[in-house]
C-alpha cells in the first residue's frame, strides 16, 4: 500500500543528525558512535535493551524501565558493570549533552562486549559489556489508526526464549513484521502457542468489547510498562479490563482495538485482517484511556 506506516513513525527533525551517543562511558558524535564487528551483539544478538521516554524534563517511569533492563540482564547472565544509578546519571548526561527537554526517545543497549573469536560461547565475550544510548528528539506522527494482519510467527515459551525479555534478538518479531507488510497491512498480529490473541511484534495489544477492555493474559507477551499502567488506570477510574485468552472471532468483532508501547502511548487500530474495526477510527474508550495516561504523565513528570 502507498500509505504504509510504522507504529513508531516519528516527525522528521534534523536535530538527530548531529546527536551525541553515550558509548562506554564517552559522549560522541552520531558519526564516531561505533562498534565492533565481533561485538556480541553485532554478532549473535547478544545482550538485551530497554526504550525511555522523555515528557517534561524528566524520564516517565524510570526506575521501572531501568529495573526491567537490570531484570533481563541477570536473566542472561550478563553484568552491565554499571550500577542503576550510573546508568541513570549516563542517561541524564546524554540528555544534557544535547539539550533535550522533551519528546525525546532513548534506546539503552546492553551487550556482552567483544568476542575474542567469531564464535557462539559467551566464554568469548572477555572485555567486558558494550553499553550504549541513543537519544533522539522524537514526536509522533501516526497519520491514521494502524492496520493489523495475523500472521503464522507466534510469541512462543519461556523454554524457548521468553517473549517477556527484550533481547537483541528480534528476528522472530522482524519476520512476523515482514509477513504483515506482505499482506499489505502496516503490523503483525501475533498469536501465543494455543492460538489466542496475544501481541503485535512491537507493541502490546487490546480490544474494547462493550465497554470492556481485554488484553491477553500475559503469559506470552512482553512485560509491557506501558501495558500495566493502563490496566492500572482502567482499575483506577471503574473500566473493566480483563487480562484472558480471546480469539480472533471476538477480536473481530470488537468495538475498539488499540496498541500500548513507550514510544506512542496508546494507538488506535482500524483494522484486522481486512475486518474494520468498529467505525476504523479511534473508539471512545480508547480516548477515555489516553487522557488518563496524559495524566497520569503530566502528575509523574511535573
Amino acid at each position: 500500500m502507498t500509505d504504509h506506516q510504522t507504529t513508531h513513525a516519528a516527525q522528521e527533525d534534523a536535530r538527530n543528525e548531529t546527536i551525541l551517543i553515550w558509548l562506554n562511558g564517552r559522549i560522541v558524535p552520531r558519526a564516531e558512535a561505533l562498534v565492533s564487528v565481533y561485538d556480541s551483539g553485532f554478532m549473535l544478538g547478544d545482550g538485551v535493551w530497554e526504550g525511555l521516554r522523555l515528557y517534561n524534563g524528566k524520564w516517565a517511569f524510570v526506575d521501572e524501565h531501568l529495573s526491567r533492563l537490570f531484570e533481563a540482564a541477570r536473566a542472561i547472565d550478563l553484568d552491565i558493570g554499571l550500577t542503576q544509578e550510573e546508568v541513570f546519571q549516563a542517561i541524564t548526561d546524554t540528555q544534557t549533552a544535547n539539550g533535550m527537554t522533551t519528546d525525546a526517545h532513548a534506546r539503552l543497549m546492553v551487550t556482552r562486549g567483544v568476542k575474542t573469536r567469531p564464535f557462539q560461547h559467551p566464554s568469548l565475550s572477555r572485555q567486558g559489556p558494550t553499553v550504549a544510548i541513543i537519544m533522539e528528539h522524537s514526536r509522533p506522527a501516526i497519520a491514521r489508526p494502524i492496520r493489523l494482519a495475523t500472521v503464522p510467527h507466534i510469541r512462543g515459551l519461556p523454554m524457548t526464549q521468553d517473549p517477556k525479555l527484550n533481547s537483541h534478538s528480534k528476528l522472530n518479531c522482524i519476520l512476523a513484521c515482514i509477513a504483515a507488510e506482505k499482506a499489505g497491512a502496516d503490523e503483525a498480529l501475533m498469536l501465543d502457542i494455543h492460538g489466542f490473541v496475544n501481541t503485535t511484534n512491537a507493541c502490546n495489544f487490546f480490544i474494547v468489547r462493550k465497554g470492556e477492555v481485554w488484553t491477553s493474559t500475559g503469559d506470552y507477551c512482553m512485560n509491557g510498562i506501558t501495558r500495566q499502567k493502563v490496566i492500572d488506570l482502567c482499575r483506577e477510574d471503574g473500566i473493566p479490563v480483563h487480562e484472558k485468552n480471546f480469539s480472533l472471532v471476538e477480536t473481530y468483532g470488537a468495538d475498539e482495538a488499540f496498541l500500548t508501547g513507550t514510544f506512542g502511548a496508546q494507538t488506535p487500530v482500524g483494522e484486522i485482517d481486512g475486518r474494520v474495526i468498529g467505525d476504523g477510527g479511534q473508539g471512545p474508550v480508547t480516548t477515555r484511556i489516553q487522557h488518563l495516561y496524559k495524566a497520569l504523565i503530566q502528575r509523574e513528570t511535573t
